[in-house]
């Protein structure tokens, strides 16, 4: 297996996109009951990301039979380095107080497809 650096220059070479983005797959901590209190300065934080060209999309996850959220949320961060995304997740106010830990991966895209209407009047988009 290629190393990641050449796995990519590998891509871009056969046409892929190779946009390497950062997922973080944040988990309760050991207690549970801490991730309300800190749930406003979270949102703000992601909201601020979000502003800043940072955070890509995030969200919870359900569990394996797709009906009952299981309390694990997918996080994707644009960041320039595997360092810099380690350090926006451990600055989530979730991450820093322990309410929620984190698994930080690179990842890759290089195929799919995504449509995006904005509504110009509305002010609404939806991501399909």
């Amino acid at each position: 297996m290629p190393a990641w650096d050449e796995y990519v220059t590998m891509a871009r070479e056969r046409g892929a996109l190779a946009l390497e983005l950062y997922v973080a797959e944040s988990s309760p901590g050991a207690d549970p009951n801490a991730v309300p209190a800190h749930l406003p300065a979270h949102l703000e934080y992601q909201r601020d990301l979000e502003a800043a060209g940072k955070l890509v999309l995030a969200g919870p996850l359900s569990d394996d039979a797709g009906g009952q959220m299981q309390g694990v949320g997918l996080i994707i961060y644009r960041a320039a380095s595997l360092e810099e995304a380690r350090a926006i997740a451990e600055a989530d106010p979730m991450h820093a107080s322990g309410a929620r830990t984190f698994r930080l991966r690179r990842w890759l895209v290089n195929e799919g497809s995504l449509d995006l209407s904005v509504g110009l009047s509305t002010g609404k988009a939806v991501l399909r």
